[in-house]
């Protein structure tokens, strides 16, 4: 379906989003699983667990197409946040949720043939660890009927966890699992829905832990050869 946006706006968001996938790269070493179960059009929502405030900006560094999001209404009080949320068409939640103006939005782009990301358990995580999801979610899963494509993020709670001022430099992986179709999805009761969602994400997310730490494992082996003292070079011996 072709986009309402103007003209600037799309080139804004392209801008940004190479910017951002190059910086994240080396910045962040984020690697990146699963990115063929991403559908290549039509709506969809991307439920994720939620390790840091990197994730938004991440998983849509991860998908190729352009990826919708939320943002508190509290971001929307400082001036640079403001400007740069409202150039990226951000959906606006209120302190309760979602809000009826928020729902409405992710409807409307839903059903233009848009994607859009969610956090489920609703918050940032305290330890890293994956909470129960909230079930808000469900009933906007099946009143659009569009796939819902499950992803986990592992190593931006390292980067820039709860506590911390500023992010540091750690190794990210994102895995995206298989998306449930929609006909799968009206299948489920709500809160059935709920727990396959969150076994979905838990799945991606115990495979995305596994690989980043098999990469530092690797990381520390390459950087421990490379300190380790390399053995004289014996001259040839003549006869």
């Amino acid at each position: 379906m072709t986009s309402s946006r103007s003209l600037p706006k799309r080139l804004w968001y392209v801008f940004v989003h190479l910017a951002c996938r190059l910086s994240a790269v080396v910045a962040f070493r984020v690697r990146v699983e699963g990115r063929e179960h991403v559908p290549v059009c039509g709506g969809a929502m991307v439920l994720s667990n939620h390790q840091s405030h990197l994730d938004p900006v991440l998983i849509g560094l991860a998908c190729d197409r352009r990826l919708n999001y939320l943002a508190r209404e509290t971001l929307f009080g400082f001036a640079p946040f403001r400007w740069l949320i409202h150039s990226l068409d951000a959906i606006p939640l209120d302190r309760e949720g979602l809000g009826l103006t928020g729902l409405r939005e992710t409807l409307r782009r839903l059903k233009q043939g848009e994607m859009v990301l969610i956090f489920p358990e609703g918050t940032r995580t305290h330890d890293g660890e994956i909470a129960a999801l909230k079930p808000g979610f469900s009933a906007l899963a099946k009143r659009t009927a569009v796939p819902l494509v499950p992803v986990a993020i592992e190593g931006a709670f390292h980067a820039w966890p709860r506590w911390r001022l500023l992010p540091v430099v750690a190794t990210i992986h994102i895995l995206f699992g298989e998306p449930i179709p929609p006909e799968v999805t009206q299948a489920f009761g709500e809160r059935e829905l709920v727990v396959e969602v969150e076994r979905r994400i838990r799945a991606c997310h115990a495979l995305a832990r596994r690989q980043r730490s098999l990469a530092e494992g690797r990381q520390r082996g390459d950087e421990a050869s490379d300190l380790s003292p390399k053995p004289k070079a014996q001259s040839p011996t003549t006869h």
